[in-house]
């Protein structure tokens, strides 16, 4: 690792922004957002370990369907550290700050059968929704409609997803049992 350094800005701190943003209120915005990132690359790597571990009937459309979300969430993830980056603030990017800043809880390094995978996949998607919407609702009222835009279109792809996993958990499946006598 090269030992020099030449720091164009510190971590946690704010910078004037051509977005106009004032400081206060762009650092609100962007405690926010590292908040968002954190808990996507959370999720990106449940989704990542369960897409690699799925087995079973519908190994292909749930392993297919998983790699879908993961590569989303990547993307989203992308578009709210540029964002951040854009208000003025600094995208958290190690994994021990990712790890300390994210507010939703991974699932364990053991392999769980794949309704339980998604059934923990659904949980945390749900926080995350919950999530978005305090922060729409706070970029709003702060003033930043663009990024309050940027986060609904999130909230719309990560609500589509979590509706498709309820349905990947409902019973009804043409998979049959094995029967037992």
């Amino acid at each position: 690792m090269n030992t020099q350094k030449s720091i164009r800005q510190e971590a946690d701190t704010v910078e004037e922004n051509a977005l106009r943003l004032e400081p206060a209120k762009a650092e609100q915005i962007i405690d926010a957002l590292n908040t968002d990132l954190a808990d996507a690359y959370v999720l990106y790597h449940q989704l990542h370990k369960h897409h690699w571990n799925v087995e079973g009937a519908e190994f292909l459309d749930v392993h297919v369907f998983l790699q879908e979300v993961y590569e989303d969430v990547e993307d989203a993830a992308d578009e709210l550290a540029e964002r951040l980056q854009a208000l003025g603030g600094v995208p958290n990017a190690s994994m021990t700050t990712l790890a300390e800043t994210a507010t939703v809880e991974p699932e364990d390094e053991d392999v769980y059968d794949i309704r339980t995978s998604l059934a923990n996949d659904l949980e945390m998607m749900g926080d995350i929704i919950e999530s978005y919407r305090q922060h729409i609702e706070l970029a709003e009222q702060l003033g930043d409609y663009a990024t309050g835009e940027i986060l609904r279109e999130q909230l719309e792809t990560i609500e589509e997803h979590t509706h498709h996993i309820e349905h990947y958990l409902e019973d009804d499946t043409l998979v049959l049992e094995s029967a037992t006598n």
